[in-house]
């Protein structure tokens, strides 16, 4: 375990999160395409990999993430 855990500061959580809506901005009509694409892929089965490798140039891990969630639902490890 780490001897002290280290926080980011309240300027790099905001610099964070005007990255992250300048991303979904400039990329605001690719990104649903991107989407759909990936959903489509998933529910045929095919190569998730070389989609995501796509996606994520125009997405962001939290929208990906949703995504594969509507078509795929969530993982539940069985205790």
């Amino acid at each position: 375990m780490p001897a002290e855990v280290i926080r980011a500061t309240e300027e790099e959580k905001q610099y964070q999160i005007t990255m992250l809506q300048n991303r979904h901005a400039r990329n605001e009509g690719t990104s649903e395409q991107r989407l759909k694409q990936l959903q489509q892929v998933a529910i045929a089965n095919g190569n998730l990999f070389e989609e995501l490798m796509e996606t994520v140039k125009f997405c962001s891990l939290g929208q990906i993430t949703n995504a594969l969630f509507e078509v795929g639902g969530q993982y539940r490890r069985n205790m």
